[in-house]
């Protein structure tokens, strides 16, 4: 059984405390892992606007906002400018190369593109992407790997452009295992390989869960399962807060015989030749506020003329869908 390794990391925080923190600890266990990076500036604080999402306050009471990111971070982009997290953390993103682990691209502006893309026409996502690919080349001398879009959020141009770009994989989607991605005329090249498990942030506070029983559970899952996973994780808290948390997760992992690796590695090992070419549907994940980019494996996500289902903006904003 393997478990691939996914850390995204969204802020100027995670990146200069959690992201280190994060490098030692998997060196410390030996364990494999993706870094993914937003590059550019550090808008936290306008995430505000998604109080009218559905689950946006449900998470805000179960999770530790002020806690996990700082009031510093909550201000970036409303009272405070937002810094450029390349200039600022290149030097941190760049050890964690030179210590072995794979890196890629998570955003440029991660608020921007979480709270845009999925309505954004193609000239803005096109715009985003290739900012996005620049600022990654200032900070690592060298293109991505390697993508894994913001808060799970995707258009069609989006998938088209990682394509474009020769990524052979990227994970900007939740799903239950590898697949190539439907689009209006074609089926994409760029393997998906989704994130499989609920993020820690997700089952926290749910069901009376706290942390610990959290991770428990997360564990539970995976023996339960047996089969292989990817994991998300966040620099912001497994990185910090949650470390200790994790190290155990970690450990408990290795224990019982389980492969704990970076999105590479996982690509490397699967057999493309019989990973399915799926839907795409949006919809919601227990524990995560709003609207995900999600695998659809059903017979109607596999249509004969290979269309991807469109948002439904409507549902979206009654929160029925």
């Amino acid at each position: 059984m393997r478990i691939a390794l996914k850390v995204d990391v969204d802020t100027l925080r995670g990146s200069r405390i959690g992201v280190p923190r994060l490098r030692d600890l998997f060196l410390e266990v030996g364990v494999g892992a993706t870094f993914l990076f937003s590059v550019g500036p550090d808008h936290t604080g306008r995430a505000i606007r998604r109080v009218f999402r559905p689950g946006f306050v449900g998470k805000v009471r179960r999770t530790s906002i002020v806690g996990n990111y700082g009031i510093r971070t909550l201000l970036y982009g409303v009272l405070l400018p937002g810094p450029h997290i390349g200039r600022r953390a290149g030097e941190e993103m760049r050890r964690v190369r030179a210590a072995g682990f794979e890196v890629g691209l998570h955003a440029y502006d991660h608020c921007r593109w979480q709270d845009g893309v999925v309505r954004a026409d193609a000239a803005w996502t096109r715009r985003e992407f290739e900012r996005a690919l620049r600022a990654y080349d200032s900070v690592f001398g060298a293109p991505p790997s390697t993508v894994g879009a913001a808060g799970w959020q995707m258009n069609e141009t989006a998938f088209a452009l990682e394509e474009e770009y020769g990524l052979a994989y990227a994970s900007d989607t939740r799903g239950r295992h590898p697949f190539y991605p439907r689009l209006t005329s074609r089926v994409s090249r760029c393997l998906q390989i989704p994130t499989t498990l609920p993020t820690l942030d997700e089952l926290i506070g749910r069901e009376g869960s706290d942390a610990e029983a959290a991770v428990d559970g997360l564990f539970d899952r995976t023996r339960e399962e047996s089969r292989d996973q990817v994991w998300t994780l966040h620099a912001e808290l497994e990185g910090i807060r949650y470390r200790p948390l994790l190290r155990r997760l970690l450990l408990r992992w290795r224990e019982a015989g389980v492969d704990l690796v970076g999105l590479g590695a996982f690509y490397r090992g699967l057999n493309r030749m019989r990973c399915p070419a799926c839907g795409i549907r949006y919809g919601s994940i227990p524990g995560r506020s709003g609207f995900l980019a999600l695998q659809d494996d059903s017979p109607e996500g596999a249509r004969a003329d290979g269309s991807v289902e469109s948002p439904d903006f409507s549902a979206m904003t009654l929160g029925v869908k």
